[in-house]
């Protein structure tokens, strides 16, 4: 009727790996793009803030 003996440490240290490895696996999504994925990110954004402004009617201020 015992239960198994564990090590307190080791457990410990293993909670912290895989902590660390989701917080690596978020960081990889978040910030792992390459340079033609940003540029074409960039390209978008600007030509829908351009898009955007050419739409604006005059006198809409705010």
């Amino acid at each position: 009727m015992t239960g198994d003996v564990i090590n307190l440490r080791s457990v410990r240290k293993n909670k912290a790996r895989s902590a660390k490895e989701a917080q690596a696996q978020t960081n990889r999504r978040k910030y792992g793009r390459s340079r033609s994925e940003k540029d074409a990110a960039k390209n978008e954004a600007e030509r829908n803030r351009r898009n955007l402004e050419g739409a604006r009617r005059d006198g809409d201020e705010g």
